[in-house]
């Protein structure tokens, strides 16, 4: 709505010439002030919904406790975040420019698959172009859920890093093969 609104005045101020240039950087700004607000509020409300999910207690209580625990752990949510959306991101490549390679194949006609031979297509590109399109958007969503399952279990790292310490009365609940990685181990009880 904020976003209409701006359009909608930028819009009706384009008839002023004088004041449009002034009023042009102010649009700029506030369209990047809101735009950054705009991704910190869906920052907050995937890690809110995360931590509703772990334990049950209301929104802004949540909220509260994902940012607290993020920013006392903002070097490795940054770092995991980052590798996170390159790795997401060169799979979906691969899995949109795969697609798209075999529906170029299959479409020109040099593949047949099953003994099946594909009708003679005067323009076989269009076909390719909604092929891959297509598999850009159901890569696009089924990455968006591994990448919310990724989020999910990063943040379930970092309270079980800092609720526990390795004692018998507080053992690590993390993965053996996690904790071999960062170097950590429950100790036994003497």
């Amino acid at each position: 709505m904020i976003r209409l609104l701006l359009e909608y005045i930028e819009s009706k101020l384009k008839k002023y010439e004088e004041a449009y240039k002034c009023a042009k950087v102010c649009m700029c700004l506030c369209k990047c002030c809101f735009w950054c607000i705009e991704k910190f509020m869906k920052f907050i409300n995937k890690n809110a919904y995360i931590m509703i999910a772990v334990y049950g207690e209301n929104f802004c209580t949540s909220a509260k406790d994902a940012f607290n625990l993020i920013m006392r752990n903002i070097l490795r949510t940054v770092v995991l975040d980052k590798a996170a959306d390159f790795l997401l991101l060169i799979g979906k490549l691969v899995v949109v420019g795969a697609t798209g390679v075999l529906s170029f194949y299959f479409f020109s006609g040099k593949i047949s698959i099953f003994g099946y031979r594909t009708p003679e297509l005067n323009y076989y590109i269009i076909p390719v172009i909604i092929v891959t399109f297509g598999s850009f958007v159901i890569a696009t969503v089924f990455f968006d859920v591994y990448s919310m399952a990724v989020d999910t279990l990063f943040l379930c790292f970092l309270e079980d890093c800092e609720r526990n310490d390795g004692s018998p009365e507080r053992p690590y609940y993390m993965p053996k093969r996690l904790m071999k990685v960062l170097g950590k181990q429950n100790l036994k009880e003497a």
